[in-house]
Formats: structure tokens, C-alpha cells, sequence
């Protein structure tokens, strides 16, 4: 027995998601390639394999940064690439603190090598963030420099604080884990379970396209189900939608691999002994005290984060017991900080009026 229509149209009838799938997937072919990180910057400083940039005022601006202004360096995650916090002129964080009027920098981690695979944490906080510090204050007449951190660049920022307070003035963090051993952490129950001993020791740096696979399987249809078979068709007739879903897309599987020895430090001192928290962390040889941090902190967490979870990044404040500490939670998930409309419009320029304004007098 047969329907009576004819093929085609008997086979989009039978499966119109699969149609409606097969037209926005050609559509998204014709929009490639799709820009990333288009706010101006130069390259200003080569600390291999890290970048450290600086994104200078917008032309139309009347007058010239002012050397005089405090400098803002800006972290990110050594997992993915950093434009994410730049990826689109309608959506950077960047280019919102930019046009704020703040001069600000961001280091770039690079993309390590093969050769790369003995650099440590020590190696990362100690010399190449140091020398980015060093360099920015130094372009500012020496003046301590704000750090904003971004998730796993929120972690180095507080431990390079903690090691260096003389040289921050204030610290921001976002979606930053501090306790790596919160109830509902999915990460962490993973990291906690790996063998990384053996994975560094026959991979050498750990390949991005395996750690895209962890972070996938933390929720997997989340992922593959509602982001590509529902989601995904209903952008078929926007185009700015649609591009933006391409730019991250791409952000997504665009991360570096990792250096071996850096990837098993970190997991091991802070997922599996969750040192940080514990009081018991030291890099390069030293403690990493949260204590010695006095400086003005402005810490904020996703609500539904499922890579951060909010306890996770409220334990901040128990460490921070001399700080002048100031928290904020974000309603939604991990991203969401970063790039929704909301943030953008509330927590973004919350954070620049926050990062504005004068140190406090030393006591």
C-alpha cells in the first residue's frame, strides 16, 4: 500500500526534522567561514607559546588612553581559545570593558607544541603570567594591574594574587572553581577517576580532541539532542542566530591541546587533592595563601553551571578572609556569564563600574 505523494514529498513528510535539518546545515555551509575575535588588538609581548595582546581604544576615541588609568590583564582557561570572550562585535566582553575606557590586555596561552610538553604550572604562573604582569604595570608607570579571571584563568588569577598581592590592585573572577570537591560535580568525580599519569606519559600533551570528548560526555544530550536536532533547525531563517551559533561552533572545537606536565598538575593538586581549598597548594617552590590577598575581589558564579558548580566558586569567599569581597550569582549556566544578553547588560557593566573605580587607601 503507498501514500499516493510523490517520493520526495512522501519522505519530507515521514521525517521533516531530517528536511528541516538538511536545509539549515546547507545554509550554515554557505555562511562559512564566520569571523571570531574582530575587536583590534596588537600583539605587544611573545611569552612561548602565550601571546600577550592589548586592545587599544577605539579609533573615534577623543582622547588617547591615558597611560595614567590602571591597566586590566585578562585571563582565560588553558582548555579553549580566548576569543570566546570576543566572539562577536555584538557579543565581547572585551570590547565592552574596551570601550569603558579601560586600558586592557589579555594573554593569549598559545597553543603549546610538542616540544612544550614539560611546561608546568610553575611555568605558567610563574614566569609567563609574572612577565605579562611585569610588562603591563610597566607600560602604566608601574602601577599594580587589575586581573580579570575567566573560569580556569579566574584559578590562576587568584593564585598568582595570593603569590604577588603587591602587584594587583583588584581581582575579578568569573565562573572560577575554587573547591574541586563540591557534592554535584561531575567534572571532578571524573578527574578524580583518571589515570593521567599513563595518558601523559604515551601522549605527551594531551590532545584537544580527547578532552573535547570529556566535556561532551558530561551531558551528552544536552548537547547532541536539543543544541543540534532542536535548536539548530529553528535558526534556518536567521541569519545573525545562525552565525553565532557557527562562531561557537567553532570556539568549540577549536581548543589547544594541552602540555602534558601543566594538565597533571592541575588536575591532580586541585581535582584530585582539591589543594586550593584545602590550604595546601604551592607552585614554584612557594605556598599560595589566600590570605595575604587584601585587595578589593569581585567573584561571580552561574547559577546552573554545570562546569562550575556554584558552590564550587562561592568557596572563594571562605578563603578570602582579608579580602574586600564582593559576590554576585548570574541566573543561567556557564557560557551564559560571558554572553548573554542579560550579563552584558547587567553583570558586564556592573563589573566596569566596579573595575573603574579607585583603590582603596593602604591601611
Amino acid at each position: 500500500m503507498t501514500s499516493g505523494l510523490p517520493p520526495e514529498r512522501g519522505e519530507d513528510s515521514l521525517n521533516p526534522s531530517m528536511a528541516a535539518l538538511q536545509a539549515v546545515l546547507d545554509e550554515c555551509a554557505a555562511l562559512q567561514p564566520v569571523t571570531v575575535g574582530e575587536t583590534p588588538r596588537t600583539a605587544i609581548h611573545t611569552l612561548p607559546p602565550a601571546t600577550l595582546y592589548h586592545y587599544p581604544p577605539p579609533a573615534d576615541t577623543q582622547a588617547p588612553e591615558p597611560e595614567a588609568r590602571r591597566p586590566l590583564l585578562v585571563l582565560y582557561s588553558l582548555v579553549n581559545r580566548p576569543y570566546l570572550l570576543d566572539l562577536s562585535p555584538q557579543r565581547s566582553l572585551l570590547r565592552g570593558l574596551r570601550d569603558s575606557g579601560l586600558p586592557v590586555y589579555l594573554l593569549d596561552w598559545g597553543r603549546p607544541e610538542p616540544a612544550d610538553r614539560f611546561l608546568g604550572l610553575d611555568d605558567y604562573l610563574c614566569d609567563i603570567l609574572h612577565e605579562a604582569v611585569k610588562e603591563v604595570s610597566r607600560r602604566h608607570g608601574g602601577q599594580p594591574v587589575d586581573l580579570l579571571g575567566v573560569c580556569q584563568g579566574g584559578t590562576f588569577s587568584l593564585c598568582y594574587t595570593a603569590l604577588h598581592p603587591e602587584r594587583i590592585g583588584r581581582l575579578a573572577t568569573l565562573v572560577t572553581p575554587v573547591d574541586f570537591h563540591c557534592p554535584g560535580d561531575t567534572l571532578g568525580a571524573l578527574a578524580r577517576e583518571l589515570n593521567l599519569g599513563l595518558a601523559v606519559e604515551t601522549l605527551g600533551n594531551i590532545p584537544a580532541d580527547l578532552l573535547n570528548l570529556v566535556f561532551i560526555s558530561l551531558k551528552p544530550a544536552e548537547l547532541l539532542s536539543r543544541r543540534y536536532l532542536q535548536q539548530l533547525p529553528q535558526l534556518r531563517h536567521n541569519r545573525d542566530a545562525l552565525q553565532d551559533f557557527l562562531r561557537m561552533e567553532r570556539w568549540m572545537y577549536d581548543s589547544p591541546d594541552l602540555s602534558g606536565r601543566a594538565f597533571l598538575e592541575f588536575v591532580r593538586e586541585f581535582y584530585q587533592d582539591n589543594a586550593l581549598a584545602r590550604g595546601t597548594l604551592t607552585i614554584g617552590g612557594r605556598e599560595v595563601d589566600p590570605t595575604r590577598i587584601r585587595q578589593p575581589v569581585f567573584n561571580a558564579y552561574a547559577t546552573a553551571d554545570h562546569l562550575v558548580p556554584p558552590a564550587a566558586a562561592r568557596a572563594m569567599g571562605t578563603l578570602l578572609s582579608n579580602a574586600d569581597y564582593r559576590e554576585e550569582a548570574v541566573p543561567g549556566g556557564h557560557l551564559g556569564v560571558m554572553l548573554s544578553k542579560k550579563a552584558r547588560l547587567g553583570l558586564h557593566q556592573r563589573l566596569q563600574d566596579w573595575l573603574a573605580q579607585p583603590l582603596p587607601a593602604a591601611p
